[in-house]
């Protein structure tokens, strides 16, 4: 008995799914231009992307030229954000801003050039480029839109990307450091600070700047020694000039010692 009515409920759940997917087909075939224009503004409504960029699709040259085209062209960019092909979304929004400069909803469309960038921003560790184009298309949107509501929406996630940036750049250096590439790490890690001087870890980067330009000088040869003691020489001061009291104030200070103390050497002979 059971067992019997599971299979009329599967029966009938199969029939609705049939019915469903035969409902779209239809109206996909044998719909005029209003009917699938309709239904695919419901579909995109109800977050059936697929279905709602097939019919946008399928009836943007019926509308070509005239005034419904502008919401259509929006909404097929909508509906391929809401798959997640967020590639060909950021081309259709910056494409529909570009084509419809007058439109009340280009502020939307250019601030979901950038979201639709954010979206494929990566975790920290893997390729930033995406999270780079993110950065900027949020920051073009607020020197576009400076009064805008989304101002503060996009400085907070461009906040967002530059933390991950950061984090990549971090952890690069380290990767150096640990291979023992000191000349990498200590450009890795120079360059960390110029891109975010106000990083909350600059005193921790500025001493892993001091000593892997330490452990530069100590593997150069010998004509290359004094430029390098020297410039590990000022990367100490800086740190010491700047983090009072730190943590890794006798580290650096050591660091600071010996260097010196080879620099002279060399002068010396």
């Amino acid at each position: 008995m059971i067992k019997n009515h599971l299979f009329i409920l599967g029966v009938v759940s199969l029939l609705g799914i049939i019915s469903c997917k035969s409902e779209f087909e239809k109206i996909r075939q044998e719909g005029s231009a209003e009917e699938r224009l309709a239904k695919a503004k419901e579909y995109l409504d109800t977050e059936q992307c697929f279905k709602a960029q097939t019919l946008f699709e399928s009836v943007i040259g019926a509308y070509r030229g005239l005034p419904e085209q502008e919401e259509i062209y929006f909404k097929y960019a909508y509906a391929l954000y809401c798959q997640g092909n967020n590639l060909r979304s950021a081309h259709y929004f910056r494409d529909f801003a570009v084509t419809y400069p007058n439109s009340d909803l280009k502020e939307e469309a250019s601030f979901m050039v950038g979201y639709s960038y954010y979206k494929m921003s990566p975790v920290y560790r893997l390729d930033q480029t995406n999270t780079a184009k993110a950065i900027d298309e949020f920051q073009l949107f607020i020197n576009t839109y400076p009064k805008s509501e989304r101002v503060a929406e996009c400085n907070k996630l461009i906040d967002e990307c530059r933390s991950k940036m950061e984090q990549k750049a971090y952890a690069e250096g380290e990767l150096y450091y640990n291979l023992k590439n000191f000349e990498a790490a200590t450009v890795s890690f120079g360059n960390l600070l110029k891109d975010f001087p106000e990083s909350p870890n600059a005193e921790k980067v500025r001493y892993l700047v001091a000593l892997a330009s330490y452990e530069w000088a100590e593997k150069s040869i010998l004509s290359k020694q004094e430029e390098r003691y020297r410039a590990t020489n000022e990367y100490a001061e800086v740190f010491l000039a700047r983090h009072t009291g730190s943590e890794y104030d006798s580290q650096v200070r050591n660091i600071l010692k010996d260097s010196t103390k080879k620099l002279n050497e060399i002068i010396n002979e």
